[in-house]
C-alpha cells in the first residue's frame, strides 16, 4: 500500500502510466469499448479498471499524469453519431475533472476518428463505465525541474 495513490490505480496501471514518455497517449474507455482488439491491433498495454467509473478514472490518472501543454489539444473525447454537439454525462464529467485538474477542455472527435487515435494509444485503461461515450484519449506532457 503507497500514500497518496488512487486506490483505483492497479499496479499494473502504475507500472503503464509510469513506463509512458513525453506524447505517449493513454486512452480510459467505458466497458463496451472494443479494448482487447484495438490493443492487439496496436501493441497497446490494455489495463482493465473494472471498478471504476471513467470520471474516477481520468481523475485519479490526472493525479499523476501530466498533460502536453507543447500541443494545442491534449485531451479528446468520442462525439456522440449523428449528434456531435451532444454532451453525454460522462464527457460532462469528464469537462468537471479537466478543469479541477487545471487542465484544459477536451476536444471532441468523431468515432472512427477516436478509434484511430486509439489505436496509437501506448495504453488503454478499460473501465467499468456502462454509460455510452465514456470514452477520453490524453496526451502526457513532461514532469520538469526548474533546475538545469
Amino acid at each position: 500500500m503507497l500514500k497518496n495513490i488512487p486506490p483505483l490505480l492497479t499496479p499494473d496501471a502504475l507500472h503503464a502510466l509510469a513506463s509512458m514518455g513525453h506524447g505517449d497517449d493513454v486512452a480510459i474507455v467505458d466497458a463496451n469499448f472494443p479494448a482487447a482488439q484495438v490493443a492487439h491491433k496496436s501493441g497497446a498495454r490494455l489495463v482493465q479498471l473494472a471498478g471504476a467509473t471513467a470520471p474516477q478514472a481520468l481523475a485519479a490518472v490526472l493525479r499523476l499524469l501530466p498533460l502536453d501543454d507543447f500541443v494545442p489539444d491534449a485531451a479528446w473525447t468520442m462525439q456522440v453519431v449523428g449528434d456531435a454537439a451532444a454532451v453525454p454525462a460522462p464527457v460532462a464529467e469528464f469537462a468537471t475533472v479537466l478543469h479541477q485538474a487545471g487542465e484544459r477542455p477536451a476536444v471532441s472527435l468523431e468515432r472512427f476518428d477516436f478509434y484511430a487515435h486509439a489505436q496509437k494509444a501506448f495504453l488503454i485503461l478499460q473501465t467499468g463505465e456502462q454509460r455510452k461515450y465514456g470514452n477520453i484519449l490524453l496526451r502526457k506532457g513532461v514532469i520538469a525541474s526548474d533546475h538545469t
